[in-house]
């Protein structure tokens, strides 16, 4: 199966990272050999002294010191950012090559048959190297692997011994003799199958987690950030089905916008919006309200009642006054560099609204329907007529527990909206 190019990407940084980590394993399993290896000669050595000892400890020094330097290099070259996919093959080669190579001079050298393979310590690599195979979580190489040491143990059992060797009788021979070495080597042979399994395994999960989340970020390119832990709870699925809610809705917009920009360069006015974006944004979140959507110079955030409905009301009028402050932060900002003031004119209400996600995969968007919201928009709009900053309803007001009059709110006054039956009591801050 063909990977897509960015998930292909990350699997080959994934496996040099790997090999990075078996290049390190590689020198602590010498440094664990070495000493192994002095602690089981160091008698012989010391009543012999012999020849052969003198060779036996040559060629396993070799063969050490090839293998250590091997996992230097790799793990060098992984933190230098030369290690390349195909170095792993060859890595991987050498892995089974150096430990059958120090169990076949050990065998030359002291004249063993190959029955006697399997009481050298190299041989001890033999299932640390198919451990190695798991890290890299790459069946291919996980076979590799296995069949290079089965098939290498299998011709070395089946060596004849050297000039000279006197062969034994008794339980020793039983134990050495070609058929238990055969059960040794089919042994690690089926280790080797069970581990080309858990790599297929290792390497489908590892496939479906980065699938899983690239989809989720490519959801989050169109949806608020807020929404990421629902969907990573119910899906998308869930969020389509949406449902009714109890939230507070506020919109925002600027005044005069369209003569301030009939002003400006287009990189002024790209500029400009993304700063206003910028700032709304930033309100929004520090309160936790979802940005529904910006239309031009408008913006609509929502606070979904959550386990609380108090606390939501409480920081949509909070992200209302912070709005307030921002964009006279920033209008004294543009008038001391000689441009235009700017006001904007704020409206929330809470109600029950239906929210959730509409649109295909590709490209998905976050919206929320009902009266609620057409309420919070006709506020808005009355803050020209009434000459507020800000303009909330008794609904969101009461909930939050703050009073429709005295301060901070200093207009107290009722209205009937535009396509709305009876009268709304209103709570508002006026123009500052």
């Amino acid at each position: 199966m063909r990977l897509p190019a960015v998930t292909a990407a990350l699997f080959r940084q994934a496996e040099l990272r790997a090999e990075g980590l078996v290049g390190l394993l590689r020198m602590i399993a010498v440094l664990a050999l070495l000493l192994s290896s002095v602690l089981a000669t160091r008698e012989a050595v010391a009543h012999e002294g012999s020849e052969v000892m003198a060779r036996q400890w040559f060629y396993a020094g070799t063969m050490m010191a090839g293998y250590f330097t091997l996992g230097a290099l790799a793990w060098w070259g992984y933190r230098r950012g030369w290690l390349r996919i195909w170095m792993i093959w060859p890595a991987a080669a050498a892995d089974c090559l150096f430990f059958l190579y120090g169990v076949w001079m050990s065998m030359v050298n002291i004249g063993l048959p190959g029955g006697h393979a399997f009481v050298f310590p190299a041989v001890w690599l033999a299932p640390v190297v198919l451990a190695f195979g798991v890290l890299r979580f790459n069946p291919g190489i996980q076979a590799f692997i296995a069949a290079l040491t089965v098939g290498g143990l299998a011709l070395l059992i089946g060596l004849p011994p050297g000039e000279g060797f006197a062969p034994r009788s008794g339980a020793a021979a039983i134990f050495l003799s070609f058929p238990p070495n055969a059960m040794r080597v089919a042994m690690l042979g089926l280790a080797g199958a069970v581990l080309v399994v858990a790599a297929v395994r290792t390497r489908r999960l590892l496939l479906r987690s980065i699938t899983e989340a690239q989809n989720a970020a490519n959801l989050t390119r169109y949806l608020p950030g807020q929404l990421a832990p629902r969907l990573a709870a119910g899906g998308l699925d869930e969020l389509r089905r949406g449902g009714w809610k109890q939230a507070g809705v506020l919109f925002i917009d600027l005044r005069g916008f369209t003569r301030l920009s009939q002003g400006m360069t287009a990189q002024e006015l790209a500029d400009f919006a993304t700063e206003y974006r910028r700032r709304i944004t930033a309100a929004a979140q520090q309160t936790g309200g979802i940005v529904d959507k910006f239309m031009g110079d408008a913006a609509m955030i929502v606070f979904e009642e959550g386990g609380d409905r108090a606390a939501a009301a409480r920081a949509c009028v909070d992200c209302a006054f912070r709005l307030r402050t921002s964009v006279a932060d920033w209008s004294g900002v543009r008038v001391a560099a000689g441009a235009p003031p700017l006001r904007a004119g704020i409206g929330l209400h809470w109600g029950a609204v239906f929210s959730g996600v509409v649109g295909t995969s590709d490209r998905l968007e976050y919206s929320v329907f009902g009266d609620t919201v057409n309420i919070a928009a006709r506020l808005e709009e009355e803050t020209k007529r009434l000459e507020a900053d800000i303009l909330a309803s008794r609904d969101i007001l009461a909930l939050a527990g703050q009073g429709s009059d005295g301060a901070p709110w200093d207009i107290s006054a009722e209205t009937e909206l535009r396509g709305r039956d009876g009268v709304l009591h209103l709570g508002g801050v006026r123009r500052s």
